[in-house]
């Protein structure tokens, strides 16, 4: 049986492990929280290096995109290079096809349409999504600066979005990656900050993006709003039920009752396909998606 797993700064009590079956073969698929333990984390990727079929890196990125441009982070990269053997993957292939490919499934089902308000809690971490979202006629408000930096300023439109990151990526790469994005406990916490940025919630009809900034930064109330994310547990959808959502739309599937990461698929889709990272096109997964015939999770919850 194949074996991937996903090794996440984020918290343990997120952790799950369900067996699979993708075009006929078994796989393992697990995840395992480090809880924003760095070296913990580095640790458990050495020992799995040459073990299993691929590692996904969770609760962190190691490439976000603007407009094209590729910004490396610099901790995201530490985590990379400690495997030698197993590759090493951290969901950036699937958020740039899969997820491009679930906001052309909602606006197929009347979902979404030319002028829908759209705030996604960060962009670069999910342009695929972003510029998806725009090329359907989204009004489109990111809020990278006020979820990953605390500035209460919201970028208007991936034009704005490319020429805030050729300016601020640069420098906010090599920044300890727990300053930009919650790790450990933080994933289970409210930010003291939230009240501040409620009424970007509250103004869209659609709030898309990493769950765990939607987790930390939404209001109580999220009624008739439609949730376009992944990484939900099933406690999380008793909560997001709890609070009014009417739609929650995941990009990968459901697996025991859990929807992964895209790291995690990612991680899957590498050790059918049998081939190097860096040699993998967009093609190569786009076809591996059509023959798994997986699509988004749609679940309406009130």
């Amino acid at each position: 049986m194949r074996k991937v797993v996903s090794v996440s700064l984020g918290s343990s009590s997120r952790d799950h492990e369900v067996v699979a079956e993708f075009l006929g073969q078994e796989f393992i698929v697990s995840r395992v929280g480090t809880d924003g333990d760095f070296e913990r984390a580095q640790q458990l990727i050495r020992e799995l290096d040459g073990r299993v079929d691929a590692i996904g890196l969770g609760g962190i990125d190691v490439y976000l995109y603007a407009a094209g441009e590729r910004y490396a982070l610099r901790d995201g990269l530490r985590l990379m290079e400690c495997a030698r053997f197993t590759p090493v993957v951290d969901g950036s292939g699937l958020k740039n096809t899969l997820e491009r490919q679930a906001v052309y499934f909602l606006r197929d089902r009347g979902l979404l349409e030319p002028g829908t308000r759209v705030l996604m809690v960060s962009a670069v971490d999910r342009f695929g999504m972003a510029e998806a979202l725009a090329g359907v006629g989204c009004r489109l408000i990111c809020g990278d600066l006020m979820f990953a930096a605390g500035v209460p300023y919201p970028i208007e439109g991936l034009e704005e979005l490319a020429k805030m990151a050729k300016k601020l990526l640069p420098e906010m790469a090599k920044m300890p990656f727990h300053m930009l994005y919650p790790t450990g406990k933080k994933q289970e916490e409210k930010a003291a900050n939230a009240a501040k940025f409620a009424a970007y919630f509250e103004q869209a009809e659609v709030i898309a993006g990493d769950f765990h900034f939607i987790k930390r930064y939404s209001p109580d109330r999220l009624e008739q709003k439609t949730i376009l994310t992944n990484t939900v547990t099933q406690k999380d959808v008793q909560t997001l039920r709890e609070q009014g959502v009417k739609w929650l739309v995941t990009t990968t599937p459901e697996l025991g009752g859990r929807s992964f990461g895209t790291n995690v698929l990612e991680a899957v889709l590498v050790a059918l396909l049998g081939k190097r990272w860096e040699e993998i096109t967009a093609e190569d997964y786009l076809d591996l998606l059509e023959k798994l015939r997986l699509e988004p999770r749609l679940e309406r919850l009130n």
